[in-house]
Parts: structure tokens; C-alpha cells; sequence
């Protein structure tokens, strides 16, 4: 396979569990019809561009990957002996660097570390048969290609993984805190709100941030991926060698003879950044913790969306709501879907917190969105479905997500 003259493959978009969804609507967005989909991947087929694309712009997905190998595979042996066929020597340079990954529920397996290290030798032995030389092996995703398998049961999937690091590191969040909503998550939350970015955005008990930044580079139509330095298929074979034919409208005028991926990955983060608008909506971001609304200020200088928000210390029920709700609640602003949109993210009584004390912490929540949010779409994720009663509002939908392994439920209230 050659990833930068082929036109046309499969393209899997994977994403945690319950998320698919959301990323489907995403690639819709985008222009591609899925061809395939579960609960936590969705499949496209595109080419180069549609690969640097995706790996740009998805908000909810986890990585963008290409297959190589689909068959049957019972054991170890059998795994080297159908990877050690791909041609390994025209994805990874031979002077270069990669990383193995995997994720394996195969009962002949009992050290899941085992696979990586067979795929890891399968590769550096094709390349060494075919060129003599091998290039170096890690676990760093910030240099190099990146392979994934996903081998369950008797069938392997071996993938060249575009992202390397999972799409949900933007980059930003330099102080996470303590149990961090995860940034694919924040993004699948306030799409399921409806929130479209053209009205305030309100996030108290911010923590790190996650919500409030993630709104903020939705508003503003920034390219989550544009954050980050590094991508897998940064470094496959041939990234920066010239693609005959191949144009790049923005990049200099002297590509006569084609340009390189790497001038039109370039060329397409140049272009995201004059789509920015310059203009959204007020967001506002508070906490009752000093030190967090202090994490939130840095991660959100690092995403550079710090002057788009305004950040408080307070308890969630001094936060200033009041300048939007009274200008919310005109039948015009709900028929538009511009409804002003509050998010709590509050403790499950899991990870963090007690639970007696939660009780009443939740009660003051349904109360606050009830006196003060009229108006507003109310949204508060929880892992705790007795806590969520204690609320004590008519919810309009249930929304289900994991929090990581927590199973929790995205209450939607209409105030």
C-alpha cells in the first residue's frame, strides 16, 4: 500500500464507547457517507486528504486509521506470519522510528504485552529482509509511524494508526486535575445539548476547563487538531517527498512539478486558521476552588482561547447567570436553537466525593437551574442515577456516555 498515491481506502474512525454517534454526525458534517459503524468506530473511505482532514478536525473521535491486515489469527506464531507479508518497507523508513500498540482479548494470550512485541519483530524483519537495515522501536508517539492491532477473539486487525497519539490530547491541557473530563467527551456533551455555538456557554464546577475550552474552539470553528505538533502519519514513508500532480492552493507558488503531503497537511492548518472567527458568544467558566479556576486559566491560555472566557472563583450558585437568561427566553432565540446552555459536570460519589454530602450538593444544583436558568437548555452528566433524582426535574433526554469506565447518563433539562 502506498498511502500518499492511492485514491481511495477504508478509513476507520474509532472512539470510546457510546461516542459513535456523535462522531458519525461529525463525518456527516464533513461531507463523507459511513459506510460502516458501531458503538465505537465508524468507517469512511477517503485518501490522503480526507486522512490529514479527519485527523484535524474530529472533535469526538480517537484515532484515524488506515488497515492492513484483516484474517484469522489464532496465536502468536500465526500473528508474526501474516504480518511479516505487509510491505512494511514502503510505510516505515528504514532509518526511522515506530511504535506498536495494541488491544487484544485472545484466550491463547495471557501477557497482553506479548502481541505488540511479535508485530514489533514482525516488522523490523520484513524491512531488514528487504533493505538490510531496521529502524528503531518505542514507545514514543511523538517520533515516527505508529501500527495498531486490534485482535479479538480469531480475527486480527492490523492498522497503520494517522494519529499516534490518541485525537483526544489536544495538547492543552497542561494541568488536568483531579478526575478531568476527558476532551472527546466534552465535545460529544455539548453536542448533544444542541449547543451550536452561537450562544453563551456556561460552565460552573469548571475544574481544569475541558468544557469551557472545548466550547470556546467550537465557537470560534478552530480545528482541534491545529493544537497539536505531532502525527502518526507524520512520520510514514515519504512525507515529505514530492506527490507528482498533487496542489496545494495556499502553500508557495512553486509547485509545478506536485507538492508533499507535508506542504498540503501545512496548507490545510493555514487554512483553518483564517476560517477562525474572531467573534463568539460569552462563555463563562467558574469554581469554588481558587487553584482550579487557576488550572483552567492556564489550559486555556494553551489552547488559546483564554480572552474568550471568563473565569470566576465562586460557588456554582453565585455564577452570573442572570445577563443570559433574561435575554434567553424569547420564543424567537428557542425556535432558532440559541438557547444559552449551562453544563455540571458534578462528583458521582465513585472517584471523588461523598455521598450524603452529594445529595445535598445535587439538590442545590436542581434548584439553581430551576430559580436561576430560565431559558437555558440545562445539561449534567453523572454516573450516579440517584443522584440525578435528587435534582428533581423533568428531563428531556437521557443521553448515555461513559466517563471512562463509568457508566453515566447526559440529563438534558428545557428550563
Amino acid at each position: 500500500m502506498n498511502l500518499w498515491k492511492d485514491k481511495d481506502f477504508p478509513i476507520i474512525i474509532s472512539c470510546a464507547k457510546t461516542l459513535a454517534l456523535w462522531t458519525e454526525k461529525e463525518v456527516r458534517s464533513f461531507g463523507y457517507e459511513p459506510i460502516d459503524k458501531s458503538e465505537n468506530y465508524v468507517v469512511v473511505r477517503g485518501a490522503l486528504r480526507d486522512v490529514f482532514k479527519l485527523n484535524l478536525w474530529l472533535r469526538t473521535a480517537h484515532r484515524v486509521l488506515v488497515p492492513l491486515f484483516r484474517g484469522q489469527c489464532r496465536h502468536v506464531r500465526e500473528l508474526y506470519d501474516k504480518a511479516v507479508t505487509i510491505d512494511w518497507e514502503n510505510l516505515i523508513d528504514v532509518d526511522g522510528y515506530f511504535t506498536v500498540s495494541s488491544v487484544v482479548h485472545n484466550f491463547s494470550v495471557r501477557d497482553t504485552r506479548l502481541p505488540s512485541l511479535v508485530l514489533k519483530d514482525a516488522v523490523v524483519d520484513r524491512i531488514r529482509s528487504k533493505l538490510g537495515r531496521r529502524p528503531d522501536s518505542g514507545g514514543d508517539y511523538d517520533r515516527g509511524a505508529s501500527v495498531f492491532l486490534h485482535w479479538n477473539g480469531d480475527t486480527a486487525i492490523i492498522y497503520l494508526d494517522t494519529s499516534g497519539a490518541p485525537l483526544s490530547k489536544r495538547g492543552y491541557r497542561k494541568i488536568p486535575g483531579s478526575a478531568p473530563m476527558q476532551e472527546t467527551l466534552a465535545a460529544a456533551c455539548i453536542d448533544a445539548m444542541g449547543w451550536d455555538g452561537t450562544s453563551p456557554f456556561i460552565s460552573p464546577m469548571c475544574g481544569s476547563g475541558t468544557p469551557a475550552i472545548e466550547a470556546a474552539m467550537k465557537a470560534m470553528n478552530r480545528a482541534p487538531g491545529s493544537l497539536r505538533a505531532r502525527f502518526g502519519f507524520m512520520g510514514i514513508k515519504g512525507y515529505n517527498q514530492i506527490i507528482p500532480g498533487e496542489k496545494a492552493p495556499l502553500a508557495a507558488p512553486r509547485q509545478r512539478f506536485g507538492v508533499s503531503p507535508e506542504t498540503i497537511f501545512k496548507d490545510m492548518v493555514l487554512e483553518a486558521a483564517q476560517n477562525e472567527k474572531k467573534d463568539i458568544p460569552p462563555i463563562l467558566a467558574t469554581d469554588i476552588s481558587p487553584e482550579a479556576i487557576q488550572n483552567a486559566q492556564i489550559n486555556a491560555h494553551a489552547a488559546g482561547v483564554f480572552n474568550n472566557i471568563t473565569f470566576a472563583a465562586c460557588d456554582f450558585a453565585e455564577t452570573d447567570v442572570q445577563q443570559f437568561s433574561r435575554k434567553s427566553g424569547s420564543a424567537d432565540s428557542v425556535e432558532k436553537g440559541s438557547r444559552p446552555a449551562i453544563f455540571f459536570n458534578p462528583e458521582y460519589g465513585i472517584r471523588l466525593g461523598d455521598i450524603d454530602e452529594l445529595k445535598a450538593l445535587y439538590d442545590r444544583i436542581g434548584q439553581f437551574l430551576a430559580d436561576s436558568c430560565k431559558g437555558m437548555t440545562g445539561g449534567l452528566i453523572t454516573g450516579n442515577p440517584d443522584l440525578a433524582k435528587v435534582v428533581n426535574l423533568e428531563y428531556k433526554h437521557r443521553v448515555p456516555f461513559y466517563n471512562g469506565p463509568i457508566d453515566c447518563r447526559l440529563f438534558l433539562y428545557e428550563l
